[in-house]
């Protein structure tokens, strides 16, 4: 058992080349189920800015993919099928699932990870100053896990969606003082 973080020489050991076929590999997508859609398009689109890059509905499956980044409108293709090779090859996408149904299903809540059994932690968004991106999610009543100034030396937060996945908000210019976080 490790009972704490790997040597540098450890990490280095274990991470090897990868097949030359993956040089062209990126990640492109993650995915979270949402309960109510209307209240996480509107979440990722006007509180974090993203635009919705395409819907796919999946009718006999009774479920829809919405799929989301952060891209220019003016750029997504109108042909649905250079829509969609455009869409799945944008990276660091979010692919939000609603399975129909699930938000009339008052009992129904998606699992986040971040308490026991633990798993998923969050996503992570970049942004220019996180002070000020946080001072608009808190006009927006947005639910915050971590204000920015918590941890002595960070500049980040932690803020909640509609379904309760955390979102780490990071300065990418600050992050070399970074310590771990205890959420």
């Amino acid at each position: 058992m490790i009972k704490k973080g790997l040597t540098e020489e450890a990490v280095s050991a274990a991470c090897k080349e990868g097949d030359p076929i993956t040089q062209d590999f990126m990640m492109q997508q993650t995915m979270l189920r949402v309960k109510n859609p209307l209240k996480s398009l509107d979440f990722y689109t006007r509180i974090l800015g993203m635009t919705l890059l395409q819907k796919i509905d999946f009718p006999s499956m009774h479920f829809t993919n919405y799929f989301l980044g952060f891209e220019d409108k003016k750029d997504i293709p109108a042909d649905i099928k250079e829509k969609t090779a455009w869409t799945f090859s944008r990276r660091a996408t979010i692919e939000l699932t609603h399975n129909w149904g699930s938000e009339a299903d008052e009992y129904l809540s998606h699992h986040n990870g971040n308490v026991e059994p633990k798993g998923f932690g969050h996503i992570g968004i970049a942004v220019p100053d996180v002070c000020a991106a946080c001072k608009v999610f808190e006009e927006q009543g947005v639910t915050f896990k971590m204000k920015p100034g918590k941890i002595k030396g960070q500049e980040l937060a932690v803020i909640q969606d509609p379904d309760g996945y955390f979102i780490q908000i990071l300065s990418p210019n600050n992050m070399f003082s970074m310590t771990p976080p205890n959420w």
